[in-house]
């Protein structure tokens, strides 16, 4: 018999339903990072159950499934009005709406999920069914629109230290999509009765065993160059105030020093590199050349990774990440190609146009290794694109590293940034690579290929952070195969949980069949 945690939840009808459903959603919530509160998740998923079990049709369980994900939403991205709040002389109609705007675009693919697995039979049918379904769903929103993968499930495991280390090491195998799809199947299990929760729990004895194992690994050989991350912490109120430029530059510049002369202290036959955060430099670098003279003299030929905005030929801005070695020409330029929606560009499909740069940002052409000289080849992400899975490196031109300039003085001090924080470090397990990342204010941090921290410097803190560059390993099964793996994982679930309902049909007409025709 199927254990019912909350048995009520399926007899209750209308506004009553929606409530709970949503209740259910704001506390799942709790399990995203900086929180990590996953034992609320064997609350919440039962919970969904049991609202979907009582519900009358698949419109009704979509419905359902919306408030559940609209409230999840609207607690988990918060942090987003921060943001908004420094438009707001611009856009202060939006401080009100911005978040719950966003909640009610991203709902409709929980609503979705709901919606295919009430044809589901209750029980463990239902239960594959939601967890298939949510995963296609969570695939289908890092591409639909423009996309905007933020806080899948599978990154409730990524806490600090060891337990989160040995938790999302099987994303080097199934990616964070299919960490999200093995959450989703523990989770129910409360609703499953003692064989299930005691498969659950058989399950995650496996998982932690599985990453402990792959911990065991090698230790990838490090390449020999050490990392020096400026981390400016400056405001976003200051950033855009050109009269605030040269101070800027120069503060910047006396970062890259001090952090060039710590380098030098640890081993002298290193390789060192310099990386600044995402428009980090208030001068275009790419179009100024004095700039680049500037901070080359400072760099004394040690190659610098710098964040910053560079115009085409029609003065078209780009938001840039340049490879300077010397006063002359960028080495290499990347131009981000994952833009912010609503902060970058304005999406067609929305009737307002709402972006912080007139005409929006020019994107770029998908993701790029740089081979700069004296460094290993390296993979950039700019920001935003550090939260999409099987998109962050070239496979056909891999990379030894990564490298992720962001600039999260946006979000101040909320879970935001810490949030961003996870993604990037979800993505070096993924890939088996170690990444470096430098924030503006913080976090900056640094990976290895196991995505276990080996530096850190906290958010609204001024200063460098230098850090030995850890070795690479060999190219993981979710590198080489990508969202495939997750999505025929998730298809398989939702197959199967649909097939329960057409094996219970069957059942009752083979009894039917076999029941003596009465005479007479």
């Amino acid at each position: 018999m199927i254990a019912r945690p909350f048995p009520r939840l399926a007899t209750l009808t209308g506004r009553r339903a929606d409530l709970a459903a949503a209740a259910l959603g704001a506390l799942s919530a709790l399990a995203l990072p900086p929180v990590h509160l996953l034992p609320v998740l064997l609350l919440a998923v039962p919970g969904l159950l049991l609202l979907l079990d009582g519900a009358p049709d698949w419109m009704g369980a979509a419905r359902r499934g919306f408030w559940f994900g609209f409230a999840h939403h609207l607690i988990g991205l918060y942090w987003v009005t921060d943001a908004v709040l420094l438009e707001a002389a611009r856009y202060w109609w939006l401080v009100p709406l911005a978040v719950p705007a966003l909640a009610a675009i991203l709902a409709p693919f929980i609503a979705a999920a709901t919606a295919l697995a009430w044809f589901a039979r209750p029980g463990w049918g239902r239960a594959l069914a939601l967890a298939g379904a949510w995963v296609l769903a969570d695939l289908a929103r890092q591409f639909i629109g423009s996309g905007f993968p933020w806080n899948p499930w599978g990154a409730d495991w990524a806490m600090p230290g060891l337990l989160g280390a040995v938790f999302t090491q099987p994303a080097a195998w199934i990616g964070v999509p299919g960490l999200t799809l093995a959450t989703m199947l523990l989770a129910a299990t409360p609703a499953l009765g003692r064989r299930g929760m005691v498969l659950g729990l058989l399950g995650l004895l496996a998982w932690a065993g599985a990453g402990e194992w792959r911990l065991r690994g090698p230790v990838p050989r490090p390449p020999g160059v050490v990392a020096v991350v400026v981390q400016g912490n400056v405001p976003e109120g200051e950033k855009r105030d050109m009269r605030r430029a040269v101070a800027i530059f120069d503060n910047y510049l006396a970062l890259t020093r001090s952090g060039l002369a710590q380098a030098g202290v640890s081993d002298p036959h290193d390789r060192p590199v310099v990386i600044w955060p995402e428009s980090a430099s208030p001068f275009a670098l790419p179009n100024d050349a004095g700039a680049r003279a500037a901070l080359a003299e400072t760099a004394g030929g040690v190659p610098v990774l710098a964040g910053t905005v560079r115009f085409d030929a029609m003065e078209r801005p780009a938001n840039s990440l340049v490879a300077i070695t010397g006063p002359g020409e960028p080495e290499w330029i990347y131009d981000k190609w994952h833009l912010v929606p609503f902060g970058e560009f304005s999406p067609s499909w929305v009737p307002v146009a709402v972006q912080l740069v007139q005409g929006g940002f020019l994107p770029g052409h998908g993701p790029l290794t740089m081979h700069v000289p004296g460094l290993p080849p390296v993979g950039a992400l700019i920001c935003y694109e550090a939260i999409f899975p099987a998109q962050v490196a070239d496979e056909a031109d891999r990379p030894d590293w990564l490298v992720n300039v962001t600039n999260d003085a946006w979000f101040g001090n909320s879970s935001g940034p810490r949030q961003h924080l996870v993604a990037a470090r979800l993505r070096a397990v993924e890939e088996g690579l170690p990444l470096v990342r430098a924030a503006n204010t913080g976090i900056s941090a640094a990976f290895d290929a196991y995505g276990r921290e080996v530096a850190r410097l906290g958010l609204n803190r001024g200063g460098t952070l230098v850090v030995a560059l850890p070795g690479h390993l060999p190219p993981t099964p979710f590198s080489r195969f990508g969202l495939m793996i997750p999505a025929a994982l998730a298809g398989f679930c939702l197959i199967a949980g649909g097939l329960s309902r057409h094996e219970r049909r069957f059942a009752r007409g083979a009894k039917r069949v076999d029941q003596p025709r009465r005479t007479g």
